[in-house]
């Protein structure tokens, strides 16, 4: 049996921990810069290549597929597996030869990004309109010109005329005012007037086209109102890709989902995220200080006592799906349902509160993380040295002003801490908030313009349920999955200045009230 000197032991322990510590932090850059590599591929121009899938070697001027656009690795690969699935019965009857696929770099193939978030690929052929027909971009900036001119002037219609035409109309049918009535003929003489201007003017915006063709020769045309960004990808300088990056980014953080959470931004889910977090914060750190101020200061140090810290300290293990259950079946049902009962039984049965929304949401990620700030905010008061509370007795002050005045502001950075981190905790929660109130898209933010300004009952995105939705539903999409890459960068980056935020609070409040 091998034995070892207390200096062996000493080392081979200082050996093992610095190992362990050093596969740990191997694991964790490693997962960082995966989804950094990953992620980054939604903001970096990709180049687009055309790939042409012929039957043999032999026969390279006989093409099976003429032809496609693709912008990475992975799509040709798809592509050229498409091809061999369809032509499978005639390899296996061995009358054709194994297709070749050949790719090719094509330096003059556009790539045109539509508003809606559709990216397509072609060559330019010609921009028509009513009048002329120009077979150069030279003329694209004049044209658009021409098509913001109208635009503007079919917006101002709409916003001036139709929409409150619309209302009167409206208001002339809730009122059940006859088709004959005066006031009736009137509003809608006026309506089809403006209505018969905007069809002219949409008329006029929608014969402004560019014209192009695509990887088998075929021309299509698209509406020049709906392309956001004309660009040759395979000719980019690097200034010209970091630009198209920066804008990407700012567009990322700043736009709502379009293709079905293929492109496009994050900003509900952003939002959302950043208002049910700060929602929550507000409900668990009174909760959460008053309970550990309760348990340290006034509870009597007996068995009660301690099976009150346990089960605190157990409420932290308890998987988060059930927190989000028991929101479900408590907040949402028994008190929304109580609410909507009280409050809008005119509005039954659809509910207002008694379905899953911002507000139950908060509560619920309050309840759990409420473990996280009532121990943080304990073992701060622990920490408060018992001498400052007896020279505050000393001079006269009572118990809750000795807690108020001196106990607090020196425990302060243990609360902080505790409470920032249950807010970098619930940013990457997903189980709880699917049950209460997340949801993949929603057409309406929780704060708007409408009275009261803040929609509690209201559904939210979320980050983390948007990147598990978009990670479950676009597996084999490389756009899809590059922007839930970019997702996840920004969820961590949310906690990392979160998690660094705690760290320099807790900093500034030690060196105010310990260093005395």
């Amino acid at each position: 049996m091998l034995k070892f000197t207390p200096q062996q032991k000493q080392n081979i322990t200082s050996f093992g921990t610095g190992l362990s510590a050093a596969v740990l932090l191997i694991v964790l850059f490693s997962l960082v810069f995966f989804i950094v590599l990953k992620g980054s591929a939604y903001f970096w121009p990709s180049q687009v290549f055309k790939v042409t899938t012929y039957e043999s070697d032999a026969e390279l001027g006989k093409p099976v597929d003429t032809g496609r656009f693709v912008r990475s690795a992975s799509d040709i690969d798809v592509f050229s597996q498409s091809i061999v699935d369809k032509l499978d019965v005639q390899f296996a009857n061995a009358t054709l030869a194994m297709p070749q696929v050949v790719v090719e770099k094509v330096e003059d193939v556009y790539q045109i990004n539509m508003y809606s978030g559709a990216a397509m690929h072609g060559f330019f052929e010609y921009i028509s309109t009513n009048e002329n027909t120009y077979f150069s971009l030279d003329a694209l900036n004049d044209v658009q010109t021409d098509v913001e001119l109208l635009q503007e002037e079919l917006s101002g219609i709409q916003n001036n005329h139709l929409i409150q035409l619309h209302r009167n109309i409206a208001s002339l049918n809730q009122n059940q005012v006859s088709q004959d009535a005066p006031a009736r003929i009137k509003e809608q003489a006026d309506f089809d007037y403006w209505q018969s201007r905007a069809d002219i003017l949409n008329e006029k915006i929608n014969a402004y086209r560019l014209v192009f063709t695509d990887a088998m020769g075929q021309r299509f045309s698209l509406y020049l109102k709906d392309i956001e960004r004309l660009f040759k990808p395979n000719q980019l300088t690097w200034v010209d890709k970091f630009s198209y990056a920066a804008e990407k980014m700012v567009a990322f953080v700043s736009e709502s989902p379009k293709q079905a959470s293929t492109s496009g931004g994050v900003f509900p889910a952003l939002f959302g995220t950043v208002l049910m977090v700060i929602l929550m914060a507000i409900i668990v750190a009174p909760f959460g200080a008053m309970a550990a101020i309760y348990l340290h200061e006034y509870a009597p140090n007996n068995k009660t006592t301690s099976v009150i810290r346990i089960c605190v300290s157990n409420m932290a293990g308890v998987p988060s799906v059930v927190y989000g259950v028991f929101g479900l079946g408590f907040f949402v049902y028994t008190l929304g349902g109580s609410i909507d009962e009280l409050f809008y039984s005119s509005a039954l049965p659809s509910p207002t509160f008694g379905t899953p929304g911002l507000f139950w949401a908060a509560l619920t990620m309050a309840l759990l993380t409420l473990p996280v700030v009532i121990v943080s905010t304990e073992e701060g008061l622990r920490r408060v040295p018992k001498g400052l509370r007896s020279g505050s007795y000393a001079l006269g002050a009572t118990k809750i002003e000795t807690i108020w005045k001196t106990v607090l502001p020196i425990a302060s950075p243990g609360i902080m801490t505790g409470v920032i981190l249950a807010v970098a905790r619930a940013a990457g929660e997903v189980a709880p908030l699917i049950l209460v109130g997340a949801v993949k898209f929603a057409p309406s933010l929780p704060i708007d313009g409408e009275f009261p300004f803040i929609h509690f009952e209201r559904q939210f995105m979320h980050l983390g349920v948007f990147v598990y939705d978009g990670a479950f539903h676009n597996q084999t999409n490389t756009q899809g999955s590059s922007m839930m890459f970019a997702s996840c960068m920004l969820l961590l980056l949310i906690v990392f200045v979160l998690n660094l935020s705690a760290i320099i609070v807790r900093n500034k409040l030690r060196d105010r009230y310990l260093r005395i």
